[in-house]
């Protein structure tokens, strides 16, 4: 006995002109879905910035809830150091291993100009383990804990972009994919953030700083998803604030800050970015992984690939921080030892036939 479902399918599968390939993405969503989804968020800037409390807000979680706050005489010999912080989501059966790494101390010091070698030396561990582990044995269960996003704090007490901040998204614009945010956007009017992410975006493109671009709408997207991204683009750099507090204002509960002269609602689109920030980050996932994957690893590989031929080449021994896997550099040289086998190769069989021809021509001649 047949029952209905599989009439259905059976009867669409026979349909002329149709094939089935259409639930393909299908196939792809409930294998994904299944699997889980990895994302590495980076957040940078100075001590005091609500970075901590904008994280926890962003994913309604408490991701450090063991942190001790140094104190002013500690912060005066406190180094750049970086904390990785993962925690497992889980909504509507969507699984999310998100790991977010913080960087305490950093522009905390009287002199920043080695903060950011800490950060760098970081990123640039993340994408050597991937890439040894890319190319070793057991490449099924690699775990990717590549930074795929950056957040950078910009101080909203400031009137632009300070040197240590041009200086730390120059250094790292290659590298990860770099989202300016203005902290503490409740400190300021409507018109001061306006004024201040116009200086900011102008000091950006002064200074040929690349942050990461939110992709273009195909033609063929919905006219709403079209004016929700041309809505994320205009808002760059998001002025934010978070807060995990829960206040009721007109009878409802909501998330913010209570001030003598009202309440700051964080979720409200007219008192901060704060949506635009986290739709964003959700909607653009993907794409940030994929920017990631086929950008900036893409542009670690080859340099360490091309360090490693070189060395290779001028018989010199790879530096520490610049080894290539094994893998990947046999291979190379293997192909060009092929390279060169195939034109001595072809030189012969040129020899052979010049030969073939000056004894024909002797024989002919006898």
């Amino acid at each position: 006995m047949t029952n209905e479902n599989s009439l259905c399918y059976f009867t669409s599968i026979e349909t002329p002109g149709y094939v089935g390939f259409a639930n393909l993405p299908n196939q792809v969503h409930r294998k994904s879905v299944k699997k889980g989804f990895e994302f590495t968020l980076m957040v940078v800037g100075e001590s005091g910035l609500g970075k901590s409390t904008l994280v926890n807000s962003l994913f309604l979680t408490d991701l450090y809830p063991e942190r001790i706050i140094p104190d002013a005489i500690e912060k005066q010999k406190q180094t750049v150091k970086l904390e990785a912080s993962t925690v497992e989501i889980e909504e509507r059966g969507v699984k999310l291993r998100l790991t977010v790494v913080d960087t305490p101390g950093f522009g905390d010091a009287i002199d920043n100009s080695d903060s950011f070698s800490a950060i760098l030396e970081y990123i640039d561990e993340q994408y050597e383990r991937f890439l040894r582990d890319e190319s070793g044995l057991n490449r099924r269960n690699i775990v990717d804990n590549r930074i795929h996003c950056c957040f950078y704090f910009i101080s909203p007490f400031g009137h632009g972009l300070k040197p240590l901040d041009v200086e730390f998204m120059k250094k790292l614009h290659s590298k990860v994919n770099i989202v300016p945010v203005i902290a503490k956007a409740d400190c300021l009017t409507k018109k001061e953030i306006l004024r201040l992410k116009c200086r900011i975006m102008q000091e950006i493109e002064d200074h040929g700083i690349k942050i990461y671009p939110l992709p273009d709408c195909d033609s063929d997207e919905d006219e709403d998803y079209k004016e929700q991204v041309k809505q994320l683009k205009a808002a760059v750099p998001f002025a934010v604030c978070g807060a995990n507090t829960l206040l009721e204002v007109k009878g409802k509960k909501v998330r913010g800050r209570l001030y003598p002269w009202g309440v700051v609602e964080v979720e409200n689109p007219e008192h901060c970015d704060f949506i635009k920030l986290r739709t964003m980050l959700i909607t653009h996932m993907q794409d940030l992984q994929e920017v990631t994957q086929e950008v900036h690893y893409e542009n670690y590989r080859s340099d360490r690939l091309a360090k490693g031929i070189k060395n290779k080449e001028n018989g010199l021994k790879p530096e520490r921080d610049s080894v290539v896997p094994a893998q990947i550099v046999a291979n190379s040289v293997l192909t060009e030892k092929d390279r060169i086998l195939q034109e001595k190769e072809a030189e012969l069989r040129r020899m052979q036939e010049m030969l073939a021809q000056m004894q024909a021509q002797m024989q002919a001649q006898q």
